[in-house]
């Protein structure tokens, strides 16, 4: 393998070295004798094997096997500063160009095992069911759309309205009265035709009617509007598969978003069981049973939908590409409108007995 060096910039301070590649942080590395600033330099020429390091750091002076290279290599790239070469593009033109910000992003988790390009590739390999193409989901489809993955099905039911225009950017005046599903996906095709789009112009009514639509997807995102219990739904249709799920929206001040990992996570359904029973006559079920048949307006507005969609398509990445651990997994992550969208954390409680997690466990 030819290691090379990320972007960087060390300078030696006594015996110390003080390398930076990440502006958040400085690392302070103990090298008395030079022998890694040696490395560092001799990677900064271009990339190289451990056997051609070995050779140069040897005529430098510095007694270096190649196995001491290959350890020292180790370390750099358990510090994030090397990656393996030959994996910083796909090595197909116009897909490096097209891809050339999401490469560069990838950048700060590639390393010598595991690549930006091939972050790239697995989004491209993917299959993503969207519900839901309004405030929320259409931006949601943007960015799945930017990020490059591979294949989409969209799901909604309404037509396009002048309402729709304070936070629907997929969408133009010219296009009042046609069906969203279907404009959502001439945008995707207009955008990137290598994108596989599929448009379901469908009223979804209970689990079975999103049954077929899971088949050969690797996740689930976005939510769907209308019956009280539609997510509970689309919870355990996704689990059905196997897929996760993430999903989010706005209540009348707050941004919410979740998801759920199928096997590994608490879910919706675990989410109901320590609810207070709504038919009981205390404040705690009053004010459930209130909350639940409240009916408000869609105050969604431009950058809020933008928000939960980015939000949403931020944890589907982390679930795709696997760059980190989803964030929101088994919990709901919530971003309050009065206090500056400050995130806080309120994790589902976890039901052993739950029927919808069964439903994975299969």
């Amino acid at each position: 393998m030819r290691v090379m060096l990320k972007e960087c910039a060390c300078e030696s301070l006594g015996d110390e070295l003080i390398v930076v590649h990440d502006p958040r942080e400085a690392f302070t590395l103990a090298d008395p004798g030079g022998r890694i600033a040696a490395l560092l330099d001799e990677l900064g020429r271009g990339p190289a094997t451990a056997e051609e390091l070995s050779a140069a750091l040897t005529a430098r002076g510095f007694a270096a096997s190649v196995e001491d290279v290959r350890d020292g290599l180790d370390g750099l790239d358990r510090l994030g500063l090397v990656e393996n070469a030959a994996e910083r593009w796909l090595g197909e033109p116009d897909a490096d160009e097209r891809h050339f910000s999401n490469l560069t992003f990838f950048g700060s988790f590639a390393g010598m095992h595991t690549s930006r390009a091939e972050f790239v590739r697995r989004l491209r390999g993917s299959h993503v069911l969207v519900l839901g193409a309004g405030g929320g989901g259409s931006a949601l489809v943007q960015c799945l759309a930017g990020l490059g993955v591979g294949a989409l099905t969209l799901v909604d039911r309404d037509d396009i309205a002048p309402r729709n225009f304070a936070r629907q950017f997929l969408y133009r005046s010219t296009d009042i009265g046609r069906s969203k599903v279907d404009r959502a996906a001439e945008w995707v095709r207009e955008y990137d035709p290598g994108i596989e789009v599929r448009a379901v112009d469908r009223w979804i009514s209970g689990p079975e009617d999103l049954k077929d639509l899971t088949e050969d997807v690797h996740l689930v995102a976005g939510g769907l509007d209308g019956a009280p219990d539609a997510n509970l739904w689309v919870n355990e249709a996704a689990l059905r598969a196997g897929v996760p799920l993430v999903a989010g929206g706005m209540t009348r001040t707050q941004l919410i978003y979740f998801s759920v990992d199928p096997g590994k996570s608490a879910c919706l359904r675990c989410d109901e069981s320590d609810l207070p029973n709504p038919d009981e006559r205390t404040s705690a079920g009053v004010a459930h049973r209130l909350t639940r048949g409240l009916r408000l307006a869609n105050g969604l507005t431009g950058p809020m939908a933008m928000q939960v969609g980015s939000l949403v398509a931020y944890e589907v990445l982390r679930y795709l590409t696997g760059i980190e651990p989803p964030r929101a997994a088994g919990c709901r992550v919530i971003l309050d409108l009065r206090n500056g969208l400050i995130p806080t954390w309120e994790p589902f409680p976890h039901d052993p007995d739950c029927p919808a997690c069964a439903l994975a466990r299969r």
